[in-house]
């Protein structure tokens, strides 16, 4: 068997269950007790979404580092310690919007975090007394952060999500569990789909490991694992839950070639060498990231 295979299959199952471990945190923490200072008297949920949050502001720390290296090497630099301070800000904010009491202030929060992290990076440019490559520094630091924190920001919401109107969607910590399941299965499909049958090469010049069998293997198992998660995690019926598998590896899929796309223009192969068969932080949370906001918008409409 090749390393890379071997890793992989070492690797990957240690992430998952290390992954669904913080998650029995998250849901162990969600007890029905009164939220004092934030929710209000009566709620009838309890604090949801503490093991995800976690798992967030354990990852974004080496995923800014990653993603400002990809960025320098075009030569756009973002700050790291903003990018880092914004992106974990985003996951704090979109977890405290569980509450009544903040919800009101959840919009005018949101936009003064992301002109704070603006702001801040005009200010640490000018600190230094130079001109030269501002609108650089400026713009990677708020590209980063809304690629980390702003995808994040969906996943996290989705989590604590609680519809007071038809459908009454109601964020748990199996949703999140579902969406990894769905987006990562779709790779697993795709690989070894790939590797079995694979014959014509899906983009060439950007990832040319990937072929078109690859990724109908993949969208095919992604819509098994909806249809079959569906009715156990949000009551979706199976052409539903097979519409969410679907569409979630589908923009996994796309996840991973957005990301491609940057390391082919930094000329690198992987974001980094922390995870062995995979690579850094960002080759494992491009493909949940990217497919969290279209979650949020399937299970509003759904």
């Amino acid at each position: 068997m090749e390393t890379a295979l071997r890793n992989r299959l070492t690797y990957g199952p240690l992430m998952l269950l290390g992954v669904l471990g913080m998650l029995v945190l998250d849901y162990i923490a969600e007890t029905r007790w009164t939220i004092g200072l934030l929710g209000s008297k009566y709620p009838d949920h309890g604090v949801g979404g503490i093991g995800l949050l976690a798992i967030l502001l354990l990852i974004l720390p080496p995923a800014t580092i990653e993603l400002a290296t990809l960025f320098t090497a075009e030569r756009v630099r973002p700050y790291r310690w903003i990018v880092g301070v914004g992106s974990g800000l985003l996951a704090v904010h979109a977890f405290l919007t569980q509450w009544p009491r903040f919800q009101v202030i959840a919009t005018s929060t949101l936009a003064f975090i992301i002109v704070f992290v603006m702001l801040a990076a005009a200010l640490a440019r000018a600190w230094k007394q130079h001109t030269q490559e501002a609108i650089h520094h400026m713009a990677g630091t708020t590209l980063a952060m809304l690629y980390l924190g702003g995808l994040g920001w969906f996943l996290m919401a989705l989590r604590v999500k609680h519809g007071v109107t038809p459908p009454h969607f109601q964020g748990t910590t199996m949703t999140v569990v579902m969406i990894i399941l769905v987006v990562k299965f779709t790779d697993i499909g795709a690989y070894f789909g790939g590797r079995a049958l694979g014959k014509h090469k899906l983009i060439p010049w950007l990832s040319p490991g990937k072929t078109w069998e690859g990724l109908i293997c993949g969208l095919i198992l992604a819509g098994l694992v909806g249809v079959a998660l569906g009715p156990v995690v949000q009551s979706l019926d199976w052409v539903r839950g097979l519409i969410f598998g679907v569409v979630l590896g589908g923009v996994g899929q796309l996840g991973d070639l957005l990301e491609s796309l940057m390391k082919r223009d930094a000329e690198v192969k992987d974001s980094g060498h922390l995870i062995p068969g995979f690579g850094g932080i960002l080759d494992v949370i491009d493909s949940p990231l990217l497919a969290a906001p279209f979650a949020y918008l399937l299970f509003s409409l759904f």
